[in-house]
């Protein structure tokens, strides 16, 4: 009866020993600097789906495919894989280990006896081996709190390469349809430079042009037969980027012809008073490293504590005959307590080392929190500026188109000059290829805009 209750009360000694653990628990910073984002990770459900308000067939096609066989993606979520199986490693050091082992040995002269002296012993054992950390400090379980933070961080970080390559397709796409539409400007704008070189060819063999006239339209002319290669450069750099986002070999990529950018029918908004900071990734894997880092520190602290550890055997040892039996059966408990007693210098050492490593993660934490609010704001601001340059530029195009219009009718009733209509023509001509530009430039930066609230942000 009394060893019953000595057995109970060594049992639960342990047993609430076991469940102390050094070092400090971590807490999720509420606030750095009165901003908010003590809201868990969420990803957006639209961060998955956000380029459908595109109603781009080719670009919903082209993100669908980069999802299933874009390699990067795929590594990302094998790291997953590895950084959990990690984490049920460290879970599974925590409970009792153990093996089934099976061994002969033979010997000779075993002891120092004369008795001994060229006898020849040998032996079988068998049964099984128990070994078991019993972790009176929580290094174990600072160990696992660890490995299941990092192993959040690569689910979080494998998301937010979902979100990278989201955006990094949309983005080539732009640049793709962009380098298209300003080599179909380029070739209209050709096309209207041969007439007027028609025109003014005409003109002088009437005697009513000169040939300084057909020189400068035609240095108008090879400057945009210049530019021409530079659009067919930027066609073929956002295929090639293509290509590789969507795991293809170069050649393989079909994009349909049409050289029109997707456009968002309805205006992108922010509501007031959401916290978009819990749809960043790269805020949350922060804060994940931050807490696998004060874990850490309690694995380093439990050094400086006595470990005990108990190893057992139960089985059959038997000799040559093999025979297992009561008479052979044997069993062994062996409890070790060790101390780094001598070494408690070193152990200091790396509490200090990993505290360091706390302050540094909470540092990186803290100014990630203030990459993503200006990224954000700066990618909304982008926009609109980029929407007000395009506005302007359609409305410099038409004026432009107007312009060209009217010197030309006065050139062919012959009382405009003919440096007049050229210089409209060129104005005509950057115009409308700067409005191009900032059509691409317009898609590009809203692209952004998701890329930098994570997809959080919505359509009105």
């Amino acid at each position: 009866m009394v060893s019953g209750l000595k057995l109970t009360v060594i049992a639960a000694l342990v047993a609430s020993l076991s469940a102390c653990a050094v070092g400090p628990d971590y807490q999720t910073p509420e606030a750095v600097d009165d901003i908010s984002f003590n809201s868990p990770y969420q990803q957006a459900e639209q961060a998955q789906s956000w380029w459908l308000a595109f109603d781009d067939v080719v670009l919903n096609r082209l993100i669908s495919h980069a999802l299933m066989e874009n390699r990067t993606l795929a590594q990302a979520r094998a790291n997953v894989d590895r950084a959990y199986a990690v984490f049920r490693n460290a879970e599974i050091d925590r409970l009792p280990g153990g093996s089934l082992d099976a061994g002969y040995q033979a010997s000779e002269n075993a002891t120092l006896a004369t008795n001994d002296n060229g006898v020849i012993t040998r032996g079988y054992s068998t049964g099984a081996r128990v070994s078991w950390d019993l972790d009176l400090f929580g290094k174990l379980r600072r160990a696992s709190e660890a490995a299941e933070a990092q192993a959040q961080q690569a689910d979080i970080l494998w998301h937010d390469a979902q979100v990278q390559l989201i955006s990094q397709v949309a983005t080539s796409y732009g640049e793709y349809r962009g380098a298209q539409l300003r080599l179909v400007v380029a070739e209209q704008n050709l096309q209207n430079l041969q007439q007027s070189r028609s025109i003014v060819l005409a003109r002088l063999e009437a005697g009513m042009a000169s040939e300084l006239e057909v020189a400068q339209i035609d240095a108008q002319l090879y400057q945009i037969h210049a530019s021409v290669p530079v659009h067919r450069v930027a066609l073929l750099t956002a295929e090639a980027t293509l290509s590789a986002l969507l795991a293809q070999q170069p050649g393989q990529l079909d994009l349909e012809a049409e050289p029109d950018l997707p456009a968002l029918k309805k205006p992108v908004a922010v509501v007031d008073g959401e916290n978009y900071l819990r749809y960043r990734a790269d805020v949350a894997s922060a804060e994940r490293l931050l807490a696998a880092r004060t874990a850490q520190i309690g694995v380093a602290t439990a050094d400086l504590y006595p470990n005990l550890s108990v190893n057992g055997f139960l089985g059959f040892v038997s000799g040559p005959g093999l025979t297992l039996g009561s008479e052979t059966q044997s069993w062994s408990v062996a409890p070790t307590l060790s101390w780094q007693a001598a070494d408690l210098g070193s152990v200091k050492a790396r509490i200090r080392q990993a505290e360091a490593s706390s302050q540094m993660a909470l540092a990186q934490f803290e100014q990630q929190v203030f990459n993503a609010l200006n990224e954000m704001q700066l990618s909304l601001n982008s926009y609109n500026l980029s929407r007000e340059q395009q506005i302007s530029s359609e409305l410099q195009w038409e004026a432009s188109n107007k312009a060209v219009q009217i010197a030309r009718q006065r050139y062919d009733a012959g009382t405009g000059e003919f440096l007049e209509l050229l210089d409209a023509e060129r104005e005509l001509l950057r115009s409308r290829d700067q409005l191009a530009q900032l059509q691409q430039q317009s898609f590009i930066r809203l692209v952004s805009i998701y890329r930098s609230f994570g997809g959080g942000i919505e359509l009105i």
